[in-house]
């Protein structure tokens, strides 16, 4: 049992706050004794989250799960305590035993087409009717969520262009919110977005090509958008490695120019917008501050609250209220100041748990 004294931060910003944790691992509701002093001053921030996450990918496809373990910790040494996985080829289900990584939410597999994404790590189907019914099959295998592949490079027209039909968009995400799912699409591009939004998707991955128009739609929808703009920095490196595609070149260097306006666009018209890594998608694993001060650096008000509070809330955990498990980072500096301070907490909270990184 612990005692915990600092600044806690938010959604009403931050105040001082006494915390216990109980023997079972949970903030306790009063002050149990025999608590033991383990933090006194800084700043405390609940669990972080990457909700852009590949627990189980590493630069050649799928990895064994000892190594997929090494990854959840690496991110946990980093602060983040809560993952959404947002697709993989490996059966992570073990993990979420294991006490001591972070909790993982798991999309189960990508849906996507025969040569229409990154050999290996998703399921392809050969026909887009089968779309609804791999759903149903991915809402049944993981947490909650369903991801799909939006749009990727089509070598027939030599740029972006979508996976699947409007009508076929509508019925599959009908049918994940009939097992109660929620579906979330990988897209770079503007031709994908329309179908996916009309069709009540839940959220946007990177979400680059976002017009005023879609971004209104998504806010009046109440659509969510992670933008993993630590990965959208790699466009001009896919952009140099596509010769052989100048137009598609071209269109990801022009995503490039526009992802940071594209977020703060979206942000400033009322768009949930979450911090994720996508770690593992050409992203090392322990980066979730980086992603914080880039959404800071775009305009995000509340960079901080989108890898913290509001994102738990998004995903349904609590913050750092009696009852709830007792995940926190303490930090020495203020990290809404300059979010920086994220890369050097103090303190790992995991489960009522200290690891010091």
């Amino acid at each position: 049992m612990y005692r915990l004294r600092g600044t806690l931060l938010g959604p009403d910003g931050g105040h001082e706050a006494e915390l216990y944790v109980d023997a079972a691992g949970r903030f306790a509701d009063g002050r149990p004794a025999g608590a033991v002093p383990l933090v006194d001053g800084g700043f405390l921030v609940p669990g972080l989250v990457d909700a852009h996450c590949h627990v189980g990918i590493g630069p050649h496809g799928a990895v064994p799960l000892d190594e997929a373990a090494l990854q959840a910790q690496t991110d946990r040494d980093a602060g983040t305590l809560l993952i959404r996985d947002c697709g993989s080829p490996v059966d992570t289900r073990p993990l979420q035993d294991r006490p001591e990584l972070p909790e993982i939410v798991r999309a189960g597999r990508h849906l996507g087409r025969p040569k229409r994404y990154i050999p290996g790590l998703g399921l392809e189907l050969d026909d887009p009717a089968l779309l609804p019914d791999a759903v149903r099959e991915q809402a049944r295998a993981g947490d909650g969520w369903v991801k799909l592949v939006g749009d990727w490079i089509d070598r027939g027209v030599g740029d972006l262009a979508p996976l699947w039909p409007d009508d076929v968009l509508a019925a599959a995400i009908g049918a994940a919110h009939a097992e109660g799912a929620r579906v979330t699409a990988h897209v770079f591009g503007t031709d994908a977005l329309p179908g996916l939004i009309g069709a009540g998707i839940d959220c946007i991955e990177h979400g680059t090509g976002l017009t005023d128009d879609l971004i209104d739609d998504m806010a009046r929808r109440g659509t969510a958008l992670v933008p993993t703009l630590i990965n959208i920095d790699n466009f001009p490196g896919i952009a140099d490695g596509a010769r052989r595609f100048p137009s598609y070149a071209a269109h990801m260097r022009e995503l490039y120019a526009g992802a940071r306006g594209v977020v703060r666009r979206a942000a400033e018209a009322g768009v949930p917008v979450y911090a994720g890594t996508d770690a593992g998608g050409g992203i090392r694993h322990g980066r979730i501050a980086d992603e914080v001060a880039a959404l800071h650096a775009a305009g995000v008000p509340d960079a901080l609250g989108a890898a913290s509070w509001r994102a738990r809330s998004w995903l349904g955990r609590p913050g750092a209220e009696p009852g709830a498990p007792a995940d926190l980072i303490v930090y020495r500096a203020d990290p809404r100041a300059d979010p920086v301070a994220l890369r050097h907490p103090e303190l790992v909270l995991l489960r009522g748990r200290p690891y010091r990184p």
